[in-house]
């Protein structure tokens, strides 16, 4: 009998995986689950990956989660970007519209990373994590009022993630600042590779609409999407929106200004044309405020960088936006930033304020999340205003947070955003500056879009947690060159 036992002992010395291992492994479920999705649509088969696309996503995000970290913050930017696209062609194919929301799936794999959140909370105060702390008592609290005094179904479930998924993520890359040189070269090789994909698909969308993109702008029935027909359509490319879009794509050619690499420059033509057509003149503002925040704080070096980068883009770009069918619609779009009485959205967004702003106010406890308008209890649930849920970060935190949940969780990202400009990384680190500016640029569009959940969420919070490891990570090395110096 002992001679049985003797093969198996081996296996007790054997080493252990390696972090190179677990990254090809991690690979090659990656390859092989985006094959299976490839397949799965080449032949129609939209209704076997209506259960299996979320399910699946977030089973390999949950491998790459605990075995290859930076490859799952690459993971969650990649379907932060393609996922709502990959649902649209599922829908088409089924023929119908699929349960939940079409960025659902992106904010599942991005939720992943609460569990990061909860294991560190007690510990967070002491390692200057306070302030995700903070916004997530917000988002808790709000949670707890609507569920007291509203049906605790699916979708009140899934607007929960998408309020507390883009803080986890915040979290997750600010927890992990040590790894800040892995996690900054993924996540600017991801947004470059990004905008060259939804620039192109962008312009695609812009000049001949595939059908399922057609299908989606029918079944939702949004006017701001314009007519879904070519050279008449906003273009939302591979996201749920064209303000989401734009929002993503102003984080991306942010980046572009930072990066070495050859791509930049091609995808700086197809990322800033597609931008420009999605008309989303909320996200073109937030690029402005970027750009202003951006140059600053740089050196001289890379200020002479950041000016002949944008030198050779205009050069790349300004023709082809001088090109039809594209000058019409973009001209008429930047004309209207300057002429304010006769912008219809500008004017229904004043007036919605105008009627609803005194009445968010007014809410201090807070009607639950999800919550865009006056309580029926008060007598004003008959106000109709022109301006929507998604028109708005103020109005809907206010009366779904009141005044008691939005105090904490606009508390903490100010506190974040104050510390960004208050630190100190020599302005060396262009995507450190970049993560700064791309934070304040969507934090700046906050009258004008619900920037807190979703995509614009994770965008906020994901470059606020980023740009906060790069703090901590810039100072621990200053502190490792003191002792260095003193012993």
């Amino acid at each position: 009998m002992l001679p049985l036992l003797q093969p198996s002992t081996p296996s007790l010395t054997q080493p252990l995986p390696t972090e190179q291992d677990y990254t090809k492994r991690a690979w090659t479920i990656i390859c092989v689950w985006g094959i299976f999705i490839t397949l799965c649509l080449l032949i129609r088969g939209g209704r076997l990956l209506a259960p299996l696309f979320p399910l699946g996503s977030v089973g390999v995000g949950l491998f790459l989660f605990y075995r290859t970290p930076s490859l799952y913050v690459g993971y969650t930017w990649w379907f932060c970007f393609i996922a709502s696209a990959i649902r649209r062609i599922i829908d088409y194919q089924s023929g119908y519209v699929t349960p939940g929301r079409w960025g659902v799936t992106a904010m599942l794999v991005a939720s992943i990373s609460v569990i990061t959140l909860f294991q560190s909370a007690p510990t967070a105060y002491r390692k200057n994590g306070f302030p995700f702390i903070l916004s997530t008592i917000g988002v808790l609290y709000a949670f707890v009022m609507g569920a007291l005094t509203k049906r605790v179904d699916l979708a009140y479930l899934v607007g929960f993630i998408e309020w507390l998924g883009p803080i986890a993520f915040g979290f997750y890359l600010f927890s992990h600042w040590q790894d800040y040189p892995k996690f900054r070269q993924v996540i600017e090789r991801c947004f470059v590779w990004g905008v060259a994909v939804m620039g192109t698909y962008g312009i695609i969308q812009y000049c001949f609409v595939p059908g399922w993109d057609r299908f989606y702008v029918d079944v939702i029935k949004a006017s701001s999407f314009g007519s879904p027909v070519p050279f008449q359509i906003r273009v939302f490319s591979t996201l749920g929106s064209p303000q989401a879009f734009g929002t993503v794509m102003m984080a991306g050619v942010l980046l572009l200004f930072g990066s070495q690499g050859s791509l930049r420059f091609p995808a700086s033509g197809v990322g800033y044309l597609s931008f420009l057509l999605s008309a989303a003149r909320s996200a073109w503002l937030g690029w402005a405020a970027g750009v202003i925040t951006f140059f600053p704080f740089l050196k001289a070096r890379l200020q002479m960088q950041f000016v002949l980068t944008i030198l050779i883009m205009s050069i790349l770009v300004v023709p082809i936006i001088s090109l039809e069918p594209f000058a019409e619609a973009i001209n008429q779009r930047l004309e209207s930033l300057s002429n304010t009485s006769e912008d219809v959205s500008f004017q229904e967004r004043t007036e919605g304020y105008g009627l609803l702003l005194n009445l968010a106010l007014s809410e201090v406890i807070g009607q639950g999340l999800g919550t865009g308008g006056p309580r029926p209890e008060i007598g004003r649930a008959s106000i109709v205003a022109p301006i929507g849920g998604s028109d708005s970060g103020i109005l809907p935190l206010l009366f779904s947070f009141g005044w008691i949940g939005t105090i904490p969780y606009v508390g903490g990202i100010l506190l974040i955003l104050l510390q960004l400009f208050q630190g100190k990384d020599g302005g060396g680190d262009s995507f450190s500056s970049a993560a700064r500016a791309i934070a304040l640029g969507t934090f700046a569009q906050v009258g004008l879009n619900n920037i807190f959940p979703d995509a614009f969420g994770l965008v906020l919070w994901g470059f606020l947690g980023i740009g906060l490891a790069a703090q901590k990570y810039y100072g621990h090395q200053r502190r490792l060159r003191r002792y260095s110096e003193l012993h």
